[in-house]
């Protein structure tokens, strides 16, 4: 037998005690479907039928109230755990586990998250990169409070998260100095031909740009995307060609990769949004964060 998943082990005891998976839903912040199939393959796992379902009425099963017995002495000791936890004087503070998509400038993240460090309450951060799908995974199991990304959730999506748009912004355009003294005069026409380094065609704003282009009648020379926009940037320092970077932070990337701005297309957005577990956002630094947008 393979050795017991505690994350379907845990969906099972919810379900039971709540007595419907509608209701776990609700508590989980998981689709009912997602549950349903967890339940399943946990089922297949260990080789027992733990509901006897009639229609839609779910009923424990001989066999799953000897587990279920189990497993509320598991998780009530969980519990019993996290209580004296937080009864205890806490050094590290406040937890907030934030996922970053991989298209979001680390500088922008930092811009944004560095709001939660302004609490009376400490905190402590714990950030994790990924693309939206692996983050998303990780808050369908309360790993995650927040995901800070450029795209709204996937429709059709079975995780239970709302989107929060966070802020927007045009793009700037830059490039070394040799090259950004040819594009300079007659922006943006000047783009046509010239060398450029374009996100990659997963991050949300490389759309927006290509439709920009587009609608202007500009056809640069793409000569490389790229996912990671640090390794992007890091090539137009060395010259290789124009790039676009968000309008929030050019003073940083113009300083950071001693690169020159040609020009700007405010009209070309970027947004981005926090993905949460909550449609009301109660997290205290959550809450932080957005009322230091809202001030700026």
């Amino acid at each position: 037998m393979t050795p017991i998943n505690y994350n379907h082990l845990y969906y099972f005891y919810v379900v039971a005690t709540d007595g419907s998976i509608a209701k776990a839903s609700t508590r989980l912040h998981i689709t009912p479907q997602t549950i349903s199939g967890q339940i399943s393959s946990f089922e297949e796992n260990i080789g027992v039928n733990l509901f006897d379902r009639t229609g839609k009425r779910l009923r424990l099963s001989d066999i799953g109230q000897l587990i279920y017995s189990y497993a509320e002495e598991i998780f009530q000791l969980g519990d019993e755990i996290k209580n004296i936890l937080q009864t205890q004087p806490s050094a590290q503070g406040l937890s907030f586990n934030v996922g970053i998509t991989d298209a979001i400038p680390k500088v922008l993240a930092y811009q944004l998250l560095k709001p939660a460090f302004d609490m009376t309450e400490p905190v402590r951060l714990i950030c994790k990169e990924g693309d939206l799908d692996s983050l998303l995974a990780k808050m369908a199991i309360n790993k995650l409070d927040l995901i800070l990304t450029d795209q709204t959730l996937p429709s059709g999506s079975n995780v239970k998260a709302y989107n929060h748009q966070l802020t927007e912004s045009g793009l700037t355009f830059f490039a070394n100095k040799q090259l950004a003294l040819q594009c300079q005069q007659d922006f943006p026409q000047s783009l046509s031909g010239k060398p450029f380094l374009m996100q990659g065609k997963q991050a949300a704003v490389t759309q927006h740009l290509s439709s920009w282009l587009k609608e202007h009648g500009i056809t640069p020379n793409i000569i490389a995307e790229f996912d990671d926009a640090a390794l992007l940037k890091s090539f137009g320092q060395a010259g290789y060609g124009v790039f676009a970077a968000s309008t929030l932070i050019e003073k940083y990337v113009a300083s950071q990769y001693k690169v020159k701005i040609i020009g700007r297309a405010e009209e070309c957005k970027e947004h981005y949004y926090i993905i949460s577990p909550e449609r009301q956002i109660k997290h205290p630094a959550i809450v932080e964060i957005v009322n230091a947008i809202k001030q700026d």
